[in-house]
């Protein structure tokens, strides 16, 4: 058994402790949050403290928190020589405390309060100053994820960038796309079907290969029409950028 101490009550905090509490290797031995009522639908109270003071050393401290409150954070853990790791994208181990050994828990996945996830499909991103603390959390990863990675700092960050890419700009793209659709009396459900065969697609293609459309095909005639229709310049000026850049793919500068 495998005792941790998870320090914060945000969303990825949260669905952690749903996920270790199903696993049987691990005991969630501590949780810090500032307000204990953020997490007592989850655990006993007995188990949620609120001072820095009461957090108790255990075999993996995991810190949760937004990446400019880590350093901070894990400097006021009272304890020495203990495996302390963040589950950050971005910040690479130097950010932790010297005091405690470091290493990082990064899941992949967006997180939002009210939407479950399947945890034996997010990939773990791993990475640990020795051999014997990464066997600890490839560990702790397997318990829960059926995709666990070693991934150094300088990876995490290209997959943190393109994480943005495939994510954050592609859930950006849907908003303006569900405007267009409301600005005409359009239902968005229309495009639902599209949406998912789009993201089915890439399970069996490589991007380049399912790529389709008229910037694609260099349907000049569609997109001069469809440039013509769009009245909103921000709308209109990331169809210019995104054509520009499917005809650009591939082509060397």
């Amino acid at each position: 058994m495998i005792r941790i101490t998870l320090i914060g009550s945000g969303n990825v905090a949260q669905h952690l402790i749903k996920a270790f509490t199903k696993s049987e290797l691990i005991e969630i031995a501590q949780v810090f949050s500032r307000n204990k009522e953020t997490l007592t639908h989850l655990l006993d109270s007995d188990k949620i403290v609120t001072d820095f003071s009461e957090v108790i050393p255990a075999d993996l401290c995991i810190i949760a928190v937004s990446d400019n409150a880590i350093s901070e954070v894990s400097k006021q853990l009272p304890f020495q020589n203990q495996l302390v790791v963040h589950t950050s994208g971005t910040a690479t181990l130097d950010v932790l405390a010297s005091e405690n050994r470091k290493g990082v828990f990064y899941p992949l996945q967006t997180f939002s309060k009210n939407k479950e996830v399947d945890f034996s499909q997010i990939p773990f991103c791993l990475e640990a100053e020795n051999p014997g603390d990464f066997t600890v959390l490839q560990t702790v990863a397997k318990s829960i994820s059926d995709a666990v990675f070693a991934i150094s700092s300088e990876q995490r960050k290209a997959l943190h960038v393109s994480a943005v890419f495939v994510n954050n700009f592609t859930n950006h793209l849907y908003q303006l796309g569900q405007q267009i659709c409301e600005e005409h009396q359009v239902p968005f459900e229309i495009l639902k079907p599209l949406i998912q065969e789009t993201s089915e697609k890439i399970k069996t293609l490589n991007p380049d290969e399912a790529q389709t459309g008229p910037a694609k095909r260099n349907d000049t005639g569609t997109i001069e029409a469809h440039l013509k229709y769009l009245t909103n310049e921000n709308q209109k000026n990331i169809y210019k950028i995104l054509t520009q850049s499917i005809q650009n793919n591939g082509k060397e500068l």
